[in-house]
């Protein structure tokens, strides 16, 4: 074991440029990292260190690489959800692509089911922003107890309630319903996703931390899965226990923002453990991608790489920082969805003696692969390791 403590934080949607297939999702041309910086441009020092810049046409500062690697990263699956970028991060491959509903809504007959197990009726039933739907009506289903359902260009079905109306308790019960209700079949969804708020009327309706996702659970065995089995640690910090249904997590940390799950990962730097720290930060993309926000993104770029600054500063010589993505979002791409882009994978440990840059992957899945051969465990079959590459 060369690596005693692996610390991965994914930076929702921070894409790096169209993926070679970008042509099959109408996304050549995406470049999420590129066209925040084009518009405001980054004042990113540690990123740039760590050779972001190496991998994706931003303005050059000429920064030396500081113990560093980096690469980009094509994806094999298919589909640019969230679900499939981290399914494939942890190792495993998407062939048969999540079902959406975006451009109809969901089928009457799931919205009548739905209706008669929680004795609500719906409304919304359309693909629409959270924040959008919720000013839009939320009033109403404050007068009448009526349930709002929306979903987007992902594969989820999300239930939005007043906490005065539905308690939160409550909320989760029918997401759990709505769950085991498309599970499989013709209404197979990756999420449903839990999404309570709270205010006084549509000005100042806003949406709580206590959202949950309940998702499928993976297919086969993933990374995770195989650490857990040998006992090491696997730590979740934000959405990852979500995502991955719990399994193969040993210890699951919630987070209100992206400054709160750095803040989270901090504290685990100053703690000992052996194995896996897993973090995604989701601000990136629900606060600012599908809001289609440059600027608010760009600003959330900087503020991440201060952190990254305090990350190194509690590293130790046998712990390794990876920094990476599981898919695009350009804030200045048409409509809202996510884009199919490369990601970056940025390799730091104050152990390295080199620096350099390595050859693209046609996999997310050489992540869980080199951590996999780190600890000696079972690589869940996708990807192959460069471990051996970090000198």
């Amino acid at each position: 074991m060369r690596f005693k403590r692996v610390f991965v934080i994914v930076c929702d949607s921070m894409g790096i440029g169209q993926a070679k297939d970008a042509y099959k999702y109408n996304d050549e041309g995406a470049n999420t990292l590129k066209h925040i910086d084009d518009i405001m441009p980054l004042n990113i020092p540690e990123l740039r260190s760590l050779g972001i810049d190496r991998i994706c046409p931003i303005k050059q500062e000429n920064i030396k690489l500081d113990h560093s690697y980096a690469l980009k990263m094509n994806e094999a699956s298919i589909g640019k959800d969230t679900l499939t970028g981290h399914y494939e991060l942890m190792g495993l491959k998407v062939d048969v692509a999540f079902q959406t509903f975006t451009e109809t809504g969901f089928p009457d007959e799931l919205i009548k089911l739905l209706e008669e197990k929680w004795g609500r009726k719906i409304i919304g039933n359309i693909a629409a922003s959270g924040t959008e739907i919720i000013k839009k009506l939320g009033e109403q289903h404050m007068k009448t107890g009526d349930v709002i359902v929306y979903t987007s260009s992902d594969s989820v079905l999300q239930v939005a309630a007043h906490e005065d109306i539905i308690p939160v308790d409550e909320l989760y019960n029918m997401c759990k319903i709505a769950r085991d209700l498309t599970k499989d079949g013709k209404y197979k969804l990756g999420r449903i996703i839990a999404r309570p708020f709270i205010g006084t009327c549509a000005n100042d309706f806003k949406r709580t931390p206590r959202r949950h996702d309940y998702a499928l659970k993976p297919f086969a065995k993933t990374l995770l899965d195989n650490l857990y089995e040998k006992n090491y640690d696997v730590i979740s910090i934000g959405k990852i226990s979500d995502i991955f249904d719990g399994q193969g997590i040993s210890s699951s940390n919630k987070i209100v923002s992206n400054d709160d799950g750095c803040e989270k990962v901090i504290e685990k730097l100053k703690e000992d453990f052996t194995g896996l720290c897993f973090t995604n930060l989701v601000d990136f993309d629900m606060e600012y991608g599908h809001r289609r926000d440059p600027i608010g993104y760009g600003k959330a770029i900087e503020k991440f790489d201060q952190y990254v600054t305090k990350f190194k500063a509690l590293m130790n010589d046998d712990d390794i920082l990876f920094i990476t993505a599981d898919h695009g979002n350009d804030p200045t791409w048409i409509g809202s969805d996510h884009t199919r882009e490369n990601v970056p994978l940025l390799i730091y440990s104050p152990s390295f003696k080199n620096s350099g840059i390595l050859n693209d992957t046609n996999t997310f899945a050489s992540l869980a692969a080199s951590i996999a051969s780190n600890f000696s465990v079972d690589n869940p079959g996708l990807g192959v390791s460069f471990l051996d590459e970090l000198k």
